[in-house]
């Protein structure tokens, strides 16, 4: 009898865990002749195990990193640190990672120090600015420098993989993971518990979801857009805001002193 095939895949976001969440849930479709493991780094705690109930996805192995304020270093060292041990204990066959953040990179990292084939997950997404997205576009960069697989979702990207030399027959344009979780998602009903969000579904105004959190964007950046975004409902009396915020102070603070009491904007 033929040997499973060992496929670890690793995240640590919010939003990480929202693309891959689809390839895990099509991976484990294919056991017993693929045996997938889920490792979580918790690089964002609460945010990560929301989307973890939603899929229902248990982890095999949580590095469980989270301490408050740490930086960049701390989190690339004890993701590091952490995936050393499995890889050395677990030896899959392939890990996949997805898009770029710093759990990604280090992903892939630690799997070139083990000689585990790397899979990038979204690969390709390119802006040739070495600091914007920051940290971003250099993590995917270096991951995808790493990667033995690339996971493209559109033919753009494909591109920008085939000019940096990538070889074409180690790249697959898969459409992006991300709008797979939401026709997932959009497929089952989900009881809404917040009464705003309740009030906000039975309204016949138009809907506008908005987020806004990006690190680049903090500061006089997101005072700007939501300037924009209180002038916009105060022109178009027939649409409201629906504002999830992001749980980063920096954010919230923001969103606050700017769109808090302004009707039809509803932050939560």
């Amino acid at each position: 009898m033929t040997s499973p095939l060992h496929v670890m895949t690793v995240f640590g976001t919010r939003p990480d865990a929202v693309k891959m969440a689809p390839v895990v849930l099509e991976l484990q479709r294919y056991e017993p002749h693929v045996q997938v493991k889920v490792v979580v780094t918790g690089q964002h705690r609460e945010m990560l195990d929301q989307v973890l109930q939603v899929f229902r996805i248990t982890p095999h192995h949580d590095l469980n990193i989270m301490q408050h304020g740490q930086t960049l270093t701390q989190i690339t060292v004890r993701v590091l640190e952490g995936l050393d041990a499995l890889l050395r204990a677990q030896k899959p066959h392939v890990l996949l990672a997805q898009g770029d953040t710093t759990t990604t990179f280090v992903a892939a990292l630690a799997a070139f120090y083990h000689q585990v084939a790397f899979g990038h997950v979204e690969a390709g997404l390119r802006t040739y600015h070495k600091y914007n997205p920051f940290p971003e576009e250099m993590n995917r960069r270096l991951a995808g420098a790493i990667a033995d697989f690339h996971f493209a979702p559109t033919p753009k990207a494909r591109e920008n993989l085939l000019r940096e030399g990538v070889q074409p027959e180690s790249i697959w344009v898969t459409g992006n993971t991300g709008i797979d979780a939401l026709l997932m998602v959009a497929e089952k009903p989900y009881p809404m518990t917040d009464p705003l969000l309740q009030q906000a579904l039975a309204s016949p105004l138009r809907t506008v979801l908005l987020t806004a959190h990006r690190r680049e964007n903090w500061g006089e950046p997101l005072r700007r857009i939501c300037i924009a975004v209180r002038r916009l409902v105060e022109r178009f009396e027939d649409i409201q805001v629906v504002f999830p915020m992001h749980r980063n102070p920096l954010v919230r603070q923001t969103a606050t002193e700017v769109l808090g009491g302004v009707a039809r904007v509803i932050l939560t």
